[in-house]
């Protein structure tokens, strides 16, 4: 009997022990704080998100393209390729909340490539400039359909061309700065742009601008390019088409069909084309005809075909004024920010 009662009292210390001992460990216990961080994986446009949170019970989630969800994991795909910011805000039982956010290039555009992440803290848009290390795509080329070299000689521009063979180095000086809300700045570094040199005398010959240097007679026999004076234009706007039915007039021999009244025209399906509408703004040479195509861009470089009139006979009209192109100048910008 004595065993008996011995055994019971024992095993009831020990269960208020064991509570005792539970109680205590949960008065000392502290709550992990709230937090939140964001993981995520890119596909193309679709992002896999993951919520990587402490004490919460609530996932709010925006994707920066006006789209919301509150799955703790979701999964979202963006409509357009471009910079974004998600951002999630974490709630825990009692209704405090914390927000974290990413920043996501997701599929990017030409578009974006070309103004840069305006998501970014201190954005002020993408600069590009002409670069002098050239590459072997860089070439001088006649303004037809195939884009064939002007000078088999030269089947590409070596490092520092218009420099080191124009004498006109500050051709790579001036810098095109490009916005997300198709702001466009252009600035110079010396108050001129460089150009071809029919066009700087035309210029001139308005009083429109003041040529400055020329060059290129060492290799080409005679001036082809030019510096001429210029300010750029205030409130300027640019327009980037990923599939433009590109026309430009070019001299007969190029021409692949004719506009009224008879004008030679070349024809280029398909192509993507920079231009400045309503403005004489241009990028990389100036020239009658400011609207480039561009061939190929990444977050780092750009290439593009400029046309050039290098001959005072192909200006076919004064009034209204036609010029056709003669020359085109494949040429790669870099990004410098």
């Amino acid at each position: 009997m004595r065993r008996n009662i011995f055994y019971h009292l024992s095993l009831h210390m020990g269960l208020l022990i064991l509570i005792f001992t539970a109680c205590s460990d949960d008065a000392t216990q502290t709550d992990l704080p709230l937090s939140a961080v964001i993981f995520n994986s890119i596909n193309g446009k679709q992002v896999a998100f993951t919520a990587l949170t402490h004490s919460a019970v609530n996932w709010e989630w925006d994707f920066g393209d006006g789209n919301v969800s509150s799955e703790k994991n979701p999964v979202h795909v963006y409509e357009q390729g471009g910079y974004y910011v998600a951002t999630l805000t974490a709630k825990d039982q009692s209704g405090k909340s914390v927000d974290t956010k990413v920043s996501l290039a997701v599929a990017l555009t030409p578009y974006a490539l070309l103004t840069g992440n305006h998501t970014a803290e201190g954005y002020d848009g993408k600069t590009w400039k002409l670069t002098m290390s050239h590459t072997v795509n860089d070439q001088l080329v006649n303004s037809d359909a195939n884009f064939s070299l002007l000078d088999d000689d030269i089947p590409s521009l070596p490092a520092g061309a218009f420099d080191v063979y124009v004498g006109l180095k500050e051709a790579y000086n001036d810098e095109f700065t490009f916005y997300h809300d198709g702001r466009f700045k252009h600035k110079t570094t010396d108050g001129s742009s460089f150009g071809g040199i029919v066009y700087a005398m035309l210029l001139q010959q308005t009083g429109q601008a003041q040529i400055t240097k020329t060059g290129g007679k060492a290799v080409f026999g005679q001036d082809v390019f030019a510096l001429t004076t210029y300010s750029p234009v205030e409130n300027a706007t640019f327009i980037l088409n990923e599939n433009d039915h590109f026309i430009i007039p070019t001299i007969p021999n190029f021409a692949t069909g004719t506009q009224p009244p008879g004008i030679p025209v070349v024809t280029y399906p398909g192509v993507m084309t920079l231009g400045f509408p309503n403005s004489n703004e241009f990028i990389g040479i100036r020239d009658f005809h400011r609207k480039v195509i561009v061939q190929k861009i990444t977050s780092n470089s750009m290439r593009v075909v400029m046309f050039m009139t290098l001959d005072p006979r192909a200006i076919v009209s004064q009034n209204p004024l036609i010029a056709l192109s003669t020359t085109a100048a494949i040429l790669t910008l870099e990004a410098v920010n």
